[in-house]
């Protein structure tokens, strides 16, 4: 089985002046506001770093339930936040890192067997496994 999902961009403009608008398309995202300032100054808008910590939080935390169900467990409730770190490096900026951060209720398991099922639900994540991923790129002038 194979599921394509489409999420996209539009710029006019420079870096510093220039505007942006982020799409999804399943319409959770129409044409949001991003630009250089919601990314690095902190001004109101979206930015690439966040969509990326959300996607994970959420995979990750699909993968979990999924796991803990296999195991026999079902949570009350995981709360994830994921925290994307963008840093400039000698070559620019880069994303160095990533940490997930999980809250969990879940009924009759010990915190032994939580971690390593945790462990294997990161490993077994579709958007984890992405950072890993092979890139290819079909770019066109028009």
């Amino acid at each position: 089985m194979e599921i394509r999902r489409k999420g996209s961009a539009h710029w006019t403009g420079g870096l510093k002046d220039g505007k942006g608008e982020i799409s999804t398309e399943s319409g959770a995202l129409a044409a949001y506001p991003y630009g250089f300032a919601s990314r690095f100054e902190g001004v109101k808008g979206s930015n690439p770093e966040e969509l990326l910590g959300a996607a994970h939080a959420a995979c990750f935390t699909m993968s979990l339930t999924l796991t803990l169900e296999k195991a026999g467990f079902k949570a009350e409730r995981l709360d994830t936040q994921a925290t994307v770190t963008l840093a400039q490096q000698d070559s620019g900026f880069a994303i160095p890192a990533i940490a997930l951060s999980l809250e969990a209720a879940v009924p009759g398991i010990d915190a032994e067997q939580f971690q390593e099922l945790a462990q294997t639900a990161e490993r077994n994540c579709p958007v984890s496994k992405l950072f890993r991923a092979e890139i290819t790129l079909d770019a066109k002038l028009v």
